[in-house]
Formats: C-alpha cells, structure tokens, sequence
C-alpha cells in the first residue's frame, strides 16, 4: 500500500514550472508564491464533510469537481482571478481507484480556471477534504459604479447602495432538486439538476466580466434568502424580492412545480450562482458581458432603505409583501431557527 507522500507524488503532485507567481511548489514545508505588482490576495477556505456537504457514494470525480468547485466560487465572487490551492485530504482508508476518480475531477476543473495545486497534506480519518485558494486583484478598480469617485475596493458585501437592483446569474434552485433527486435514488448522470449539484459551476469568468459593474456581491451557497440578507446586513439596507421575478427553469419546475421551484431557489443553497446588487444604468452591460458566456442575469429585486430597526430581505409578489418561509442552511442555527437544508 503506498504511504502518505507517494499517494501526494502519485495523484496531486505536477509540474508547475508554468504556473503564474509559483515559486515552489509541493514537496517543502510551505509553498512560495509571488502577487503580481498593484494586485492583492483574495483567500478562502472550505471544508467539505462526507454525508453533511456531499454523498460519500458519489462518484469520485465529482467529489473531487465539487469539492474544488465551491472554493472557486467564493473567488468568482470577489471577482478575483484563481492563482493556487491547497489541499488536506482525510481519507478513511486508501483506495486507489476512488482517489484516481477523485484525482481526476478535481484537476479537470483546477486546469480549466487556471489554478495551480500548489502543496497540502494527506491523513487518516473520516472522509473530507479541505480546500484553501489563492485569487488575485487589483488593488483598486477602475470606477464604473461610483463615478464620483477616483477608485473603489474591490467588489464586497458592504456596498450596495439604495436603488440598486439585486440581480442573480443562472438557473438557481437546480441543486437543491438534484439533491433531492439523489436521495429519491436518481443516479441519472444526464439529470441537469442531479448534474446542478454534483458538478457545480464556478462563475469564475462571470464573476470577472461584473466586477467594475457590480456594487456588491457573493455567491449564493445557502439560499438566495439567507445569502441576500448578509448583503443587507453589511450594506446596512433592506431588500425587496419580487416573486414573479424569480428565474425558475423548466427543468426545475418540472422536478418541483412552481412552489416548489420558488422554495428551492430562496432556501435551497448550494447554487453557487453569484447573487449581485448594480446600479441600474449597469444592467444593459452587465447582460451584454455575460452573453459570451451564455450565461443568463436576472433582475430579482431592488435595494431599499431599512424601515425599522434592522435590514431584512421582504418577499413581494406584484408589489404587495409576502410571508417569508423557511430559513437557508446553517450549520449551527439559532435555537428558534427552521432549517432548510441542503
């Protein structure tokens, strides 16, 4: 059976002699890495647990797709550019084929968005795996959203504005009804919302082409609700949703029906579209930098001053307020929260 470093020779170990700002690469107590002049470092980390984030009997390639694919997002998000990862993989036992799998799926991916695995550690134990990435950005943006003035942060939670209208990429609520379809048994790889949440898609260049358009941003993990409202509470504004906006793809209606389509895609999470707030001069540009990508933007709702004592996501339907339902996934919820998990 081959031991800890032959396993990370065998299947993570590459050649990195042409991967940008990599100065040493695995093999040594840390990896060294160079940010480019005027540029910053958008890291993350995530870990994903066998059976809480991911079926342990999936294929492997997708865990390992997956796994890669939710830390790519949360770059997509900062509209940063995906530079290095780290991986710590915990595995019960060692199994050649499974890690071949997993091994596979994850550097197709890492290959496609240009990232370069760059060191990490292999241990014993129950399966997960934790993921660390390195993004790079300006330092400062080139103001598209407040002309007023010279230059901004790069795009954040904290800075939607009041008026801004809240726009969402994609098909959302497609993951949540595959997990429910892997959990009724569906095991058909051709199912686009099996397909939604085994292999998610990183909106990496999507996340690129809005990031001097966009006043605030993230991506959408927990539920459009839950994942709004962390913009409302940085930016210090409520929201209004309305529901008749809400993009609901046929797949996902016939899988749900339309109730059903409208829960997932507030409460479902594990999306990973991006979920934006810009001002709605930027709209017509922002559709037109996504149409190369043949990617969708939707406009959802708008920003609005908080009117009581806190911001809040308010749910409207043809303008009249509606009841919220439901809470998106949380880990460790409050002891008065309703769990929707995902």
């Amino acid at each position: 059976m081959p031991g800890e470093f032959e396993l990370i020779a065998r299947y993570f170990q590459r050649d990195l002699s042409g991967a940008p700002g990599v100065l040493l690469g695995p093999g040594d107590d840390c990896a060294l890495l160079a940010a480019g002049d005027g540029m910053q470092l958008a890291i993350s980390v995530d870990t994903s647990v066998a059976g809480v984030h991911f079926p342990p009997d999936a294929p492997a390639s997708s865990i390992g797709h997956r796994a890669l694919a939710v830390n790519l997002s949360d770059l997509a998000a900062m509209g940063a550019t995906p530079r290095w990862a780290l991986l710590a993989l915990t595995l019960p036992e060692v199994d050649e084929d499974w890690l071949h799998g997993f091994a596979a799926g994850f550097h197709a991916l890492a290959e496609r968005h240009g990232i370069a695995l760059v060191g990490g550690d292999v241990t014993r134990g129950p399966l997960s795996i934790t993921i660390t990435v390195h993004g790079e950005l300006p330092l400062v943006l080139e103001d598209a959203v407040h002309p007023d003035s010279v230059s901004r942060p790069i795009l954040r939670r904290d800075g939607a504005r009041e008026g801004d209208l809240v726009v969402i990429t994609g098909a959302p609520g497609m993951a949540h009804a595959g997990l429910k379809a892997w959990q009724s048994g569906t095991r058909d790889v051709l199912d686009p919302c099996l397909a939604a949440y085994l292999r998610p898609e990183p909106r990496v260049e999507a996340g690129l082409a809005l990031r001097q358009l966009a006043s605030a941003g993230l991506d959408v993990s927990d539920g459009v609700m839950g994942d709004l409202a962390h913009i409302c509470r940085a930016s210090q504004l409520s929201a209004a949703l309305e529901l008749g906006e809400l993009p609901l793809a046929p797949e996902l209606m016939a899988a749900l029906g339309e109730q059903g389509a409208c829960e997932a895609v507030l409460n479902g999470g594990d999306d990973y579209e991006l979920l934006l707030t810009m001002p709605e001069e930027h709209l017509e540009s922002a559709i037109n930098a996504l149409r190369p990508l043949n990617l969708s933007l939707s406009v959802i709702g708008r920003m609005q001053a908080v009117e009581g004592s806190e911001p809040r996501v308010i749910l409207e339907q043809e303008g009249v307020e509606q009841a919220a339902a439901g809470r998106s996934w949380q880990h460790f919820p409050p002891a008065d929260a309703t769990e929707v998990s995902s």
